[in-house]
């Protein structure tokens, strides 16, 4: 079995990654586990996944660096 493109981790600055990202990717981005990205969901404060297929979700980049730039940044 070989490893799809929309798997692999890339900057999400660069302008060629992938459109669609997966859960594995969306959560070693995002610092995040799986039930906290769900739980946010669910509470509004995360985007939702778009359904390529019938049994895959995965995740625009774009909406995801858009969450990203929304987050307060951190004041020590």
């Amino acid at each position: 079995m070989t490893t799809d493109a929309i798997d692999q981790p890339r900057s999400l600055a660069e302008p060629s990654a992938t459109l669609f990202l997966r859960i594995g990717v969306v959560m070693r981005l995002t610092g995040l586990g799986r039930s906290t990205i769900y739980r946010l969901m669910a509470d509004e404060e995360f985007p939702s996944p778009v359904r390529l297929t019938k049994r895959v979700v995965a995740w625009r980049r774009s909406d995801l660096e858009r969450w990203s730039e929304a987050r307060p940044k951190a004041t020590h």
